[in-house]
């Protein structure tokens, strides 16, 4: 289906121990969307989603996007839980908010759009809101250490799977949302099916322990005006100063405690947040410029080509921060690089952080 939108595109240019929800039912059918919105939602898919999830929703192309177009996602997903995905993001992980309202690129009707491209990946969901859940989260603890803790973390933060205990996730995924997938898993992917080997109450029990994980992370605040513009005339730190001694790791990856001892000894360098726009507000290396890995075409230009080093970090970390440094290369920035671990171990070592200005 993903090819035949494609080719259609370039035509058209927590809880108390029990959670009681009845047994999954049809969702109430809809009209098909327009073949203009779809297309509209697959070019915003390549652009916005594409580079951690697949250009066909395959997933895991960077840490643990999972995939988003299969059919076992979509068919318990309702367009409200993709919806607010999209726009608020995963707090705690590096799936950022999206939406204009939190700092990121995408009015509500491209959103909409996104959702309808997705939807028309795969099969009509059915409704799992009725889902009837008796467990025990006390119970479910010890199982979930043992069967789930492995790949989603002790406390859900997530280790080589998707994180459960996000804020935006724990009060947009239902019970029967996360019964149907522990029992029936996710083929194709690494999640696998637990109703041959867990008892129904089992299942139960897990969910029950599942809801009642303590959130981890905050949703991304309302900014006052939209994403954050860059700051064109203060792109270089330091303009002044000699250039940095880094010890580079294959021609491309920079240790950050060098981009630390740099900071401090202020010395020139451009040092770029590749993350979307709404992570940067939310939090940035100090100096960092507002650089989303999507708007390349529209920023590179503002760049001095003059052998300055520039330094690009993601939360990956080097998905959205590597495209970076691989479409400046092709634009002839030689000095171009990855910070190689990222914001996140940047802020788990206490270095400064910068914020940018919230909504009042």
């Amino acid at each position: 289906m993903l090819r035949r939108t494609l080719t259609l595109l370039a035509l058209l240019g927590g809880c108390g121990p029990a959670v009681e929800e009845a047994s999954p039912a049809p969702a109430t059918e809809r009209a098909a969307p327009l073949a203009s919105e779809v297309a509209a939602g697959a070019e915003l898919y390549q652009r916005y989603c594409a580079l951690c999830h697949g250009e066909h929703g395959e997933g895991y192309l960077a840490d643990n996007a999972p995939a988003i177009t299969n059919d076992a996602f979509l068919r318990v997903a309702s367009d409200e839980f993709l919806s607010r995905a999209i726009t608020e993001g995963h707090p705690g992980t590096p799936m950022a908010a999206f939406g204009q309202a939190q700092g990121g690129p995408l009015l509500p009707l491209e959103v909409e759009r996104l959702v309808t491209f997705l939807r028309s990946e795969g099969p009509e969901p059915i409704d799992v809101s009725r889902t009837r859940v008796l467990g025990d989260a006390g119970r479910g603890a010890a199982i979930y250490a043992e069967s789930c803790a492995s790949c989603h973390g002790a406390s859900g933060e997530g280790v080589n799977a998707p994180t459960l205990a996000h804020p935006v996730f724990q009060s947009s995924a239902t019970a029967g949302f996360l019964r149907e997938t522990i029992a029936r898993g996710r083929q194709g992917t690494p999640m696998p099916a637990f109703q041959g080997t867990l008892s129904s109450q089992a299942i139960d029990d897990v969910v029950a322990f599942v809801r009642a994980l303590a959130p981890i992370g905050v949703p991304a605040p309302p900014v006052a005006d939209g994403p954050p513009p860059p700051d064109f005339d203060h792109l270089v730190l330091n303009p002044d100063a000699e250039a940095p001694v880094f010890s580079v790791r294959e021609d491309r990856f920079v240790p950050g405690a060098d981009v630390r001892r740099a900071l401090d000894e202020h010395r020139r360098m451009v040092i770029l947040d590749a993350r979307p726009t709404s992570a940067w507000a939310e939090g940035h290396i100090p100096g960092a410029a507002p650089f989303p890995y999507y708007s390349i075409d529209e920023l590179a230009a503002h760049l001095p080509n003059d052998g300055t080093f520039i330094i690009a970090y993601c939360a990956c970390p080097h998905a959205a921060s590597g495209h970076v440094v691989d479409e400046l290369r092709r634009r002839d920035f030689e000095h171009a690089y990855i910070l190689d671990e990222g914001i996140t171990w940047w802020q788990t070592q206490g270095h400064p952080i910068e914020r940018g200005a919230p909504a009042p």
